[in-house]
């Protein structure tokens, strides 16, 4: 019999918290009416359970949320079972999925030509309205979506509820028998500010947002209550006994608005699916502008005939689908916390996690600010955390999900952290500043050692720009960061001391010449904590490109033969730092456009390793000539050494390595002779 693997004992727990905690959330929600989450967490962590039953089928449990809709309904109010099931939708996120969606259509009706229908979807609470000839006699919840809650006497409040359906010319067929309206019941965004301000003035707490408000005042027994909450209703379909009295979802709204029943005028028609994508890509940021919360659009088949055709699969309808906008918040949990030093010294906490996608894009990492930050959040490895985007660009770690938190984790000890991560460094922190910085180093010192690093000549090797010059540009406050240099003019040099017309010009043009260098170079030439010359050769060649390297995981830098953990997080710590970010973006904006050109050569493949003196070549020569060769530079004799070269005071223990390993030993002589062939 097998033994459970590590990963699968791991969603076996994974798998049980989860579901204890949607349900907690769930109860919260549907029956006590005080959410206690986002919608986006809820979807988040749901979404993390059904990859994990998905992955391992057999921990689906008969209590797991993911088979089931809805929740046990709250009391008090009548239980009534719908006509029709108020089916949920499918979700898609991009025209891949569309596509597939229609292509899936066209599987079960060939030849049919297909009539787009798209509105927008409203973030409130689903609601039918029941009229009997022409009068309002039920309004029921979605509740289940087979049976839902009596909510008339609340909804009879709802000033934009028409008691009696208008009797309009050409529609007066939806005043005899029975008409439902389906909706969604929503607190418009302006309305919701206007109560939390009356709230705030009368020192009362102030409700978190319009959707959960809306549902929570709905439910309320007293109608008095929910008269005085401005509550709005906006419908999205009409139905009826007979299927023909609406032919198309198009006419159902015309047939909404005739009657008096409020609807988004938004909604619109599209023969081909690159309108149905227009639609879509226009309301992506206008929906900001909206009166009231939407996190995505609703697309069907305009006509009723085929929607109906087609049919219901689950709990979804063939003919229709909800397009989900890049969620603005999502959960992920805390792989570890490595702090970066910044350019004037300061120490910065940056979380790295799993990643995940907020707001479009995927993220991995996120600045924690500071000691103080970490202490607020009570962040500590192994946390499930709420991730959102500030202004949706920057990733911050919102909350913790502290009820799923890893038993013995300790709260994160940040000198602890700074010492075991920089053990070579002092740290102090000035009286009243929230940031640690490294002792006995400014600002001023930190940064002309980083851009005489950056020019150096196992770098950028920027002529000219040496120790005395850049001392001067970063004195005179030309250079304030290293993109800096690629700002300064001839005739900012010429006001210095140190330049004149010829050497001013020199500085200018060798800096000018560097502003594609190679990739390696460039990324050497940053100056990240434990990077050098052969492990940025490295990451370029497993990444081949900036943009790649900036996206990496830790578990993606580990994966790279001679790169450990503490070097990996280095890198992601690196690229974390908002400074480091806006420092890349900036070289970017000047036209800096590192260059990855793979080295091939007489030597690709091999791994060479030096020990002892050489008398003709300096070391970092001999590096410079493997690597234009196609080599690799080894700092110590492993499995995969081709040529262990030594000079004057061997080291005996790599001499033993290569005689263990079989690799092959070279003099000086006759690593010139293989230099020379």
């Amino acid at each position: 019999m097998m033994t459970p693997s590590q990963p699968y004992k791991k969603s076996v727990k994974r798998a049980k918290e989860l579901r204890e905690i949607l349900s907690k959330y769930s109860y919260a929600y549907h029956v006590l009416d005080t959410p206690s989450v986002s919608d986006a967490v809820y979807d988040s962590l749901f979404s993390e359970l059904i990859t994990i039953e998905t992955k391992y089928p057999e921990l689906v449990t008969s209590d797991s949320p993911t088979g089931r809709v809805g929740n046990e309904l709250l009391g008090g109010f009548k239980k009534v079972t719908h006509s029709s099931r108020m089916l949920s939708l499918n979700d898609v996120f991009d025209r891949a999925d569309v596509e597939a969606w229609v292509v899936r259509m066209d599987k079960l009706l060939p030849g049919a030509r297909h009539e787009f229908f798209a509105d927008i979807k409203m973030d409130g609470l689903a609601c039918a309205l029941i009229y009997e000839n022409g009068i309002l006699v039920q309004a029921v919840t979605r509740g289940d979506s087979y049976v839902g809650e009596d909510v008339t006497a609340n909804v009879r409040t709802i000033s934009n509820v028409p008691l009696r359906l208008r009797d309009a010319e050409g529609y007066k067929k939806f005043l005899i028998g029975r008409t439902e309206i389906r909706g969604e019941i929503v607190m418009l965004k302006n309305d919701f500010v206007a109560l939390n301000e009356k709230r705030r003035a009368a020192g009362e707490p102030e409700f978190a947002n319009p959707r959960n408000l809306a549902a929570g005042t709905i439910r309320q027994l007293d109608p008095k209550l929910v008269a005085a909450r401005p509550l709005s209703f906006r419908a999205y379909d009409l139905l009826r006994q007979a299927a023909t009295d609406v032919p198309t979802n198009m006419y159902a709204y015309e047939a909404l608005s005739a009657l008096g029943i409020s609807r988004n005028k938004e909604a619109s028609i599209f023969g081909n699916l690159d309108g149905v994508m227009a639609f879509i890509d226009e309301w992506s940021e206008k929906r900001h502008d909206l009166p009231f919360d939407t996190d995505g659009l609703v697309v069907k088949v305009n006509d009723r005939a085929q929607f109906a055709e087609l049919g219901v699969v689950g709990k979804q309808p063939r003919a229709a689908v909800a397009f989900k906008y890049a969620a603005e918040q999502a959960t992920t949990v805390v792989k570890d916390i490595v702090i970066s030093i910044g350019r004037t010294g300061a120490a910065t906490p940056v979380a790295v996690f799993d990643p995940v996608v907020v707001a479009g894009t995927t993220v991995q990492h996120a600045s924690l600010h500071n000691a103080d930050e970490i202490a607020r959040l009570d962040i500590r490895v192994g946390d499930t955390v709420v991730i959102f985007k500030a202004g949706d660009i920057i990733p911050q770690v919102e909350s913790v999900v502290k009820e799923l938190r890893p038993k013995h984790t300790k709260p994160f000890q940040f000198e602890e952290a700074l010492k075991h991560q920089y053990p070579e460094l002092s740290f102090i922190r000035p009286e009243g500043e929230v940031v640690y910085r490294v002792k006995g180093a400014t600002g001023v010192l930190l940064l002309a050692k980083a851009v005489q690093h950056f020019a150096s000549k196992g770098a950028l090797d920027i002529d000219t720009l040496g120790e005395k010059n850049v001392v001067a540009l970063v004195n005179a406050g030309l250079v304030k960061d290293l993109a800096d240099i690629y700002t300064i003019t001839k005739t900012q040099l010429l006001r210095l001391d140190r330049f004149a017309d010829i050497s001013a010009g020199k500085l200018i043009d060798a800096i000018a010449d560097k502003r594609k260098p190679l990739l390696e170079r460039f990324v050497y030439g940053l100056g990240i904590r434990h990077v050098g010359t052969q492990t940025a050769i490295d990451l370029i060649n497993a990444f081949k490109s900036l943009e790649n390297l900036r996206n990496a995981t830790i578990d993606q830098l580990k994966a790279i033969d001679g790169i450990g953990e503490v070097v990996a997080e280095s890198v992601a710590a690196w690229f974390a730092d908002p400074d480091n970010e806006t420092l890349l973006t900036k070289f970017g904006e000047l036209n800096v456009k590192p260059v990855f050109e793979k080295k091939t050569g007489k030597f690709t493949g091999q791994n060479f390793v030096v020990t002892g003196t050489l008398e003709s070549l300096p070391r970092d020569e001999v590096a410079e000539k493997i690597r234009e060769l196609g080599g690799t530079f080894q700092s110590a004799v492993a499995k995969d050494t081709t040529y262990l070269i030594t000079g004057g005071k061997v080291g005996e223990s790599k001499l033993k390595k290569a005689s263990q390993y079989g690799t092959t030993i070279l003099n000086e002589k006759e690593f010139i002779d293989l230099l020379e062939k």
